[in-house]
């Protein structure tokens, strides 16, 4: 696309390459995981992941993810963006050939990470925001996610809802997790469509109607977690990667106490760091995601942990599966 294309053309460009480009993703390795699982104890349950960014499924709730997969379950992930402005985090991949197809390598990206995960991936086909470096902010770029307005983010989301027909949904808390405008708006599409998606009246040419069971929002990055990792760290004469990020981390026991459901998956910790990995131009192998010992983060804190937002299944908290309560539907399939 040319740089001097109207945001508007630019957007929609941008949003027909998406959805023609897409539809579903489901690699081969993810088929033949899938088949392998056939008739496990999670067969006919569908969990959709909606996320901002290439890279954020690998960062979180990946482990998860990659056990309901192998139990036999239907993952899907939502991208609501190209991560087109995304920096490059690794050092290894800050060269001129990557900066050039920011685009074409975050999206071969994603596709290795959706062979290890097992999942079916979707692109939202909206704009990266990127981060608003300065003080005071500069303004968003125009035609980004960051500002569509969401009710049009939400159509587009409530189509695939319908499509897909998860029982559960997860995405980011009203924060984002953190303050990126891209994670912000995927929290305000999200919760929109969610409850949009079930109503007949809302964007009746988006399918038909279809009423998810349960909401989370993630919560995996939470103070107890990274005190408990850092606290292991120095008692084994290890340096820890999280001194300096829990010394300016202010205590929230409200925040933390909003945890209704801790999800075991230390099994498959390693999965998600080979996820992770594949984001080359995201995740340093040398960096702080690698420096803590993989028994010691199993030990220690051998969880995925959300908050159940909403649910219509009666399940009692707290929890510690996603689809708890939730009935399946063998007989329907859904469309891809």
């Amino acid at each position: 696309m040319h740089e001097d294309a109207s945001p508007e053309a630019q957007r929609e460009t941008h949003r027909a390459h998406g959805e023609h480009h897409e539809g579903a993703h489901t690699d081969t390795a993810a088929t033949a995981r899938r088949a392998a699982a056939h008739g496990g104890p999670r067969s006919g349950l569908r969990l959709m992941h909606v996320h901002a960014h290439p890279d954020d499924e690998s960062s979180k709730g990946a482990a998860s993810t990659a056990m309901y997969v192998d139990q036999g379950a239907e993952v899907h992930v939502v991208t609501c963006t190209g991560g087109e402005r995304g920096s490059i985090l690794n050092p290894r991949m800050d060269r001129p050939d990557v900066l050039e197809n920011m685009t074409e390598v975050r999206r071969a990206e994603m596709d290795a990470a959706r062979e290890i995960l097992g999942i079916t991936q979707h692109w939202l086909g909206f704009v990266d925001s990127g981060w608003p470096d300065g003080d005071p902010k500069p303004p968003l770029p125009e035609g980004c996610f960051g500002l569509v307005p969401v009710e049009e983010a939400a159509e587009a989301l409530v189509r695939l809802i319908r499509q897909v027909r998860p029982h559960v949904v997860t995405t980011y808390d009203e924060r984002g997790g953190y303050p990126h405008p891209d994670h912000v708006m995927c929290h305000r599409v999200s919760v929109a469509a969610f409850e949009a998606a079930g109503d007949p009246d809302a964007y009746p040419e988006a399918g038909q109607p279809w009423t998810p069971s349960k909401l989370y929002y993630h919560h995996s990055f939470n103070r107890p977690r990274m005190t408990a990792i850092h606290e292991a760290m120095l008692e084994r004469g290890l340096e820890s990667p999280w001194a300096e990020r829990l010394a300016s981390w202010e205590p929230e026991p409200e925040w933390d106490a909003r945890i209704t459901t801790r999800v075991p998956c230390a099994d498959y910790f390693e999965v998600r760091d080979r996820a992770l990995l594949a984001h080359a131009t995201q995740i340093d192998p040398d960096g702080h995601w690698f420096a803590v010992p993989m028994e010691l983060s199993q030990s220690v804190w051998p969880t995925e942990d959300f908050e159940r937002v909403v649910d219509r299944t009666g399940a009692p908290l707290p929890e510690d599966d996603l689809f708890a309560g939730v009935t399946p539907d063998p007989g329907a399939a859904s469309a891809q």
